[in-house]
């Protein structure tokens, strides 16, 4: 299959909806995406990879903000995969996206076009996810080392080796003394693996949910959205309160900011609460939980459908709140504690859809 100019703004409606509040703003990678297709250059999603092929994680990682004020020179990811395949040996015959939720769902198909590689229709996060040590390959086992970093000012470091939570650590510290964002790639996997560390089929996932989102248009009832989204509706309301403060740090690190939003529900007058770190993390109605992760939990304007960012909720705005089903992979007993409300420091059991 291959993303063509019509397909762009419903992958780009996916993606942002499964960045359940995180991920970065789309709207740069979607130009970027488009810019390419328009002339022709279309990125190829495959679904049925020779199982010897070697498919290597690739995606955006640290202050998204930061890549829409500082934009790739468009060698960042050529830098990351090129020193990956000097570092294993290993020639890439494909691209994988570490998250589909957000602008990871859009730049490892720009970075695929540039490179002249196909797509696995697959990520390793199946929604937004804040940490490296949260992906898929991480909680299968896997591994995350060796990773390499190419920032926009021409910086590359590869981690060698380490936990995947020293590969977190020193990802940050690099970011954090460098451009603030970077393209980063992992150590290639064969096709054939990555139904047992991946989400598969989460490209056109993305694809078919904006496309259906799209097509209920401006404003749609509760059940013509809930239809559209394939979730349930757990509100639709005015945004009453914002609160932010700083989260919890570990090991005497600073931890990502969290808040919580709290909206009235226009159908039933009851409260409903969401507590949220880099995306919406946990909904509680009048006090009891209601949803949580590793569901997608997406805020997104009652006007436009457009998806609400964590760090653009405002009072006063009118929204409708939508859980979306977790993908099959994060349910499983074996990996759900990775996702749970509980690895995030909130002292919650999940409630899923």
């Amino acid at each position: 299959m291959r993303i063509t100019v019509a397909d762009v703004p419903a992958l780009e409606r996916g993606v942002a909806l499964l960045g359940s509040g995180g991920g970065g703003d789309t709207m740069t990678a979607a130009a970027l995406l488009r810019q390419h297709v328009t002339h022709g250059r279309e990125p190829d999603i495959s679904g049925a990879l020779d199982p010897n092929t070697l498919v290597m994680p690739v995606g955006i990682v640290g202050a998204t903000a930061a890549f829409t004020e500082k934009l790739p020179s468009g060698a960042e990811f050529a830098t990351a995969v090129s020193a990956i395949e000097r570092w294993t040996g290993a020639r890439a015959g494909a691209l994988v996206s570490i998250e589909i939720g957000g602008l990871n769902g859009l730049m490892p198909l720009v970075a695929a076009v540039e490179l002249g590689l196909p797509c696995a229709d697959a990520d390793l996060s199946g929604r937004g996810l804040p940490r490296l040590d949260q992906l898929s390959i991480a909680a299968t086992g896997r591994g995350l080392a060796p990773a390499a970093l190419a920032e926009p000012g021409g910086q590359v470091l590869v981690l060698a080796a380490g936990s995947d939570e020293s590969v977190e650590r020193g990802a940050r510290a690099f970011l954090a003394s460098s451009g603030g964002w970077a393209a980063m790639a992992f150590a290639p996997v064969p096709a054939g693996e990555l139904p047992r560390c991946a989400v598969m089929g989460s490209v056109t996932g993305a694809l078919e949910l904006g496309r259906r989102v799209l097509a209920a248009g401006e404003g749609p009832e509760p059940d013509r959205l809930a239809e559209a989204s394939g979730g349930r509706v757990l509100a639709m309301g005015r945004v009453l309160e914002v609160s932010r403060h700083p989260g919890p740090g570990a090991h005497g690190r600073a931890g990502f900011g969290r808040g919580s939003a709290t909206l009235t529900d226009h159908r039933t007058g009851a409260l409903l609460r969401l507590e949220m770190e880099n995306e919406y993390l946990l909904a509680l109605r009048d006090g009891h939980p209601v949803a949580s992760t590793p569901d997608v939990l997406a805020v997104v304007d009652h006007r436009t459908g457009a998806p609400v960012p964590c760090d653009a909720i405002r009072a006063g705005i009118e929204v409708d709140v939508l859980q979306l089903a977790a993908a099959p992979f994060w349910t499983d007993p074996r990996r759900l504690p990775v996702l749970q409300p509980r690895a995030y420091g909130i002292d919650s059991d999940p409630v899923l859809a």
